[in-house]
């Protein structure tokens, strides 16, 4: 009956408005008092331990990271590179939208940095160029889920943490789904480039493009400094952000010459605003964990599994619509925390590995970030396009879709994500 109320009360309170990660810390107090073998305390310190973390210095580091690449106006200069690239092509704009997020993603590991820095610059540009708002909106919202997929991502790295699984491996397998993802949008544009008579840019000469690369080669080598460092072992997750903000920041303010000192507060003022909105939600939800654990739920979900679900292609469809419908209304890292621990016996049990498991989870959950009431990427680019969210949840839906096919076919053929990295280092695909 506890268990009903609990539930009933969380509906009601998500019904009227409450900020998700209240929810959480509400239901997980009143459920831990409802407890006679749990004490009250139990709350604030599974809060502090659920945050006391080496693993999770990444997630500030990382949006520090993507912060310093904003204030920097590297993000302007990989947005030229990225048109030089691409912009000759009918809707290059749209093309370089997408190619942005793609190499941003490289670097941040956070969607809604990638949302608010190139959004503010291409949304506005688009809908100058001729682009329809719906169109604009649509493309930098849907292209920004590519950040938590290519490496590297918070909520692999998250992920790891709770399951053990080789962070390096989850980074290699997020390579080829979201590059697919992002070539399959940039399909999709081209056509609907051509049907609206979207414009194109003339093609780069080689002379402006080899001075763009000469301009963006130190935003450029970000990302292999981190993947590569992370998956020779040389340094961790965290280390590695770490040193990628060190290094945004020395090129800014050395190279680039577009951070001075006074500008510092300010960045770290936004970026513990952002990552305080994550780290609360996980907090809270490490307190609900506690909860869920005294119910059993990871026990329950096994046995209901074991007798009513006897393949697992069942299993993989039912884990994708529950995180489906768990991302519409709840941040990744939280989803994750309260909901991984429950399904990982059984996906065990199915014979599943890990990193198998955090490629269908990650990228499912990434599709969240454009789905209502939540959709932190969609809000932010309904916002900025100064549009509705009924009006941006039309326009992003034919890049769900593109990511849903790309989840299927990962999530069902999982040789395709792993072909490329099996053939960097074999040793972790074992």
């Amino acid at each position: 009956m506890t268990a009903i109320i609990l539930v009933a009360l969380f509906l009601i309170l998500m019904f009227i408005g409450v900020p998700i990660a209240f929810v959480i810390g509400i239901i997980a107090l009143i459920g831990i008092f409802t407890v006679p073998y749990i004490p009250e305390v139990t709350v604030p310190m599974k809060m502090l331990n659920g945050i006391d973390s080496f693993v999770l210095l990444a997630v500030p580091l990382f949006i520090l990271a993507a912060n310093l690449m904003n204030s920097g106006k590297i993000s302007q200069k990989l947005i030229d590179l990225s048109m030089a690239l691409v912009g000759h092509i009918r809707g290059g704009l749209a093309h370089a939208n997408i190619l942005v997020s793609m190499i941003f993603a490289g670097v941040s590991g956070a969607a809604q940095a990638d949302t608010a820095g190139v959004g503010k610059i291409l949304i506005p540009n688009m809908k100058k160029q001729g682009y329809d708002t719906e169109t604009a909106v649509g493309v930098t919202a849907a292209s920004s889920t590519i950040g938590v997929i290519i490496p590297p991502s918070i909520p692999m790295i998250i992920f790891a943490g709770l399951t053990n699984a080789s962070i390096g491996a989850l980074f290699l397998g997020g390579i080829v789904p979201g590059i697919l993802i992002g070539v399959g949008m940039m399909i999709f544009v081209y056509f609907r480039a051509i049907k609206k008579g979207y414009p194109k840019a003339e093609r780069a000469k080689l002379t402006e493009f080899l001075k763009l690369v000469k301009e963006t080669i130190p935003a450029l080598i970000t990302p292999i400094i981190i993947i590569g460092g992370i998956i020779t072992g040389f340094f961790t997750a965290t280390e590695a952000a770490a040193v990628a903000s060190m290094y945004t920041l020395i090129i800014s303010m050395f190279y680039y010459k577009t951070i001075k000192l006074a500008d510092i507060p300010k960045i770290l003022t936004d970026t513990l605003a952002l990552s305080s909105l994550s780290l609360f939600a996980l907090a809270a939800a490490s307190a609900l964990g506690e909860l869920l654990s005294y119910y059993q739920l990871a026990q329950m979900a096994q046995d209901f599994f074991v007798n009513n679900v006897g393949a697992k292609w069942v299993f993989i469809l039912i884990i994708i619509a529950f995180f489906l419908f768990i991302g519409t209304f709840m941040d990744a890292i939280p989803a994750m925390i309260l909901f991984v621990p429950v399904i990982l016996p059984t996906a065990t049990q199915f014979g599943m590995d890990p990193v198998h498991l955090g490629l269908i989870v990650v990228i499912t959950l990434a599709i969240g970030l454009v789905t209502p009431p939540y959709g932190l990427c969609l809000l932010l680019a309904a916002k900025i396009g100064e549009m509705s969210i009924e009006r941006s949840l039309v326009a992003v839906l034919p890049y769900i879709a593109i990511i849903l096919v790309v989840l299927v076919f990962v999530a069902f053929f999982p040789s395709i994500a792993f072909f490329v990295p099996k053939l960097i280092n074999p040793s972790m695909f074992l």
